[in-house]
């Protein structure tokens, strides 16, 4: 054997160093259940800030390769800057720190409906959780109105397809031009405790899913909804605060509900604070004009705060709820507070077809509308409580609200029949405090506050609903407003 020289040594030595840098740690490090992604050199997979997606896409892969392992976690605090989608698979949790930020690299140049956090599969994966850290959609460094319009599809944080239990929470996703959540095609969606902040489309987008859930996120809406799904069932949309920024190309309402073919049924908002929407705070509309009214319908939106929604001075389709084509919805125990437009209102926006052929109708209870103002375009004839533009096809069942001082009135082509039009005596209408003022209590959020007055909307609800939940004395009868068969509902002023 000819004896290897120290240069020969060194040599053999560095290559060998080199093939161990390239082989993941993971494999070595850290135990079952989770892998760790860091910045500073202490993970099983370590990025440098540049194309970051090569490691966390290693890492994701070493994950789907060996079932002992569920998890990913990026660690912070560091950003790490991507420049290709990130591929999840079956049984995956993604998290990270709250430190921990993925950010799209400055011109992409990604081609629509490409997004950053994807499935693995084209066929679909399942069991999927993202949870805990920060999504910087770069707006700044990749908007362009031509080529990367804000709300055509580019750069959605995530978009599965054929996924099924999918579950969203504790993330800060903010500044894109896309959807938050963008999920089509799945079973089992849970979106909750995120913070949303001026994305490009929508915090949460639905399309022919079943059994989503969107719950305790705070959302600021900048070119569409805040939450929004189509052609969806058994929906529940609810505890959730939803703003819009003031924008030149926002426009979309708080929440989106659309219906363009098949059946819409089991759709529940309800316990929303909904405000400064630059389009109406609610809308509900059906694309299909031909279909009967057995195919959207039951709707039920309740307990919701709205205020101010509807600030768009270019659109004349605003309010608190805009609805067409949608049966029997069922909007009780709101409170509608300085909406543009009209607080509740059936219409469809200019553009959009309303020539219906079944008749569909809405049952208005229990809420309270107060200072529904002019809209900004077209003001002339507008500020009404409640308003019925499509009378031809749709009617209002309206009963035991409270209305009062709307600019125009209180209805326009539709009538009451036992509501009350006096001042409701809120506990703090500046503060937005829509609570009601009683001399047997009312609730301030730690305790009990008696007031030398009584809301005249104490104990004057439709007599039929339940108010097995309001505390005694309750006066055996439901109160209207927000807080109306809450724990929280003021007690009678009896």
């Amino acid at each position: 054997m000819i004896p290897m020289s120290k240069r020969e040594f060194g040599l053999l030595l560095l290559v060998s160093c080199l093939i161990l840098a390239s082989v993941p740690t993971a494999l070595c490090q850290s135990p079952a259940p989770t892998v760790y992604v860091a910045g500073d050199g202490s993970g099983d997979f370590n990025c440098d800030g540049k194309d970051d997606h090569v490691q966390i896409n290693q890492a994701l892969k070493f994950v789907a390769d060996n079932s002992e392992y569920t998890t990913v976690h990026l660690k912070g605090p560091f950003t790490y800057v991507i420049n290709n989608t990130l591929l999840i698979g079956s049984n995956t949790i993604l998290e990270g720190d709250s430190t921990a930020v993925i950010k799209l690299v400055d011109h992409a140049g990604w081609v629509t409906m490409k997004p950053l956090i994807q499935q693995m599969s084209s066929s679909g994966n399942n069991n999927i959780v993202i949870r805990g850290f920060e999504v910087d959609g770069n707006h700044d460094g990749n908007y362009d109105q031509k080529k990367y319009p804000k709300g055509k599809g580019f750069y959605n944080v995530m978009y599965f397809l054929y996924c099924n239990n999918v579950t969203v929470y504790d993330m800060y996703m903010h500044d894109g031009l896309g959807d938050g959540l963008r999920i089509k095609y799945g079973k089992n969606v849970q979106f909750y405790n995120n913070k949303i902040y001026k994305l490009g489309h929508d915090g949460m987008f639905a399309i022919q899913c079943q059994n989503v859930e969107a719950w305790n996120n705070i959302i600021t809406c900048r070119t569409n909804s805040g939450l929004r799904i189509w052609n969806s069932n058994d929906v529940k949309l609810h505890d959730n605060f939803i703003d819009s920024f003031y924008d030149w190309s926002a426009g979309g309402p708080g929440i989106q509900v659309e219906k363009s073919s098949g059946a819409m049924d089991d759709i529940e908002i309800y316990n929303n604070m909904i405000n400064n929407t630059y389009g109406p705070g609610i809308w509900l509309f059906n694309y299909d004009t031909s279909a009967t009214k057995d195919e959207g319908k039951n709707v039920y939106i309740h307990h919701n705060i709205f205020y101010d929604t509807g600030t768009n001075p270019s659109i004349t389709w605003v309010g608190g709820i805009l609805g067409s084509g949608f049966h029997d919805t069922l909007i009780e125990n709101n409170v509608f507070d300085s909406a543009y437009n009209v607080a509740i209102v059936s219409m469809s926006p200019e553009g959009f077809f309303s020539n219906y052929t079944s008749e569909y109708t809405t049952i208005v209870r229990n809420n309270i509308i107060v200072n529904t103002q002019k809209r900004t375009k077209s003001p002339s004839g507008t500020g009404y409580g409640i308003a019925n533009y499509l009378p031809e096809t749709h009617s209002f069942e309206i009963a035991y609200n409270c209305l009062y001082n709307n600019s125009a009135g209180n209805y326009k082509d539709c009538t009451s029949k036992a509501d009350i039009h006096i001042r409701p005596l809120f506990v703090d209408q500046e503060n937005h405090d829509y609570h009601l003022q009683s001399r047997g209590g009312s609730w301030n959020g730690k305790t009990w506050v008696k007031y030398k007055v009584s809301s005249p909307c104490i104990d004057t609800g439709y007599p039929s609903a339940d108010y097995s939940n309001e505390p005694e004395d309750n006066g055996n009868r439901i109160n209207i407003g927000r807080y109306g068969n809450t724990i929280y509902a003021s007690k009678s002023k009896h």
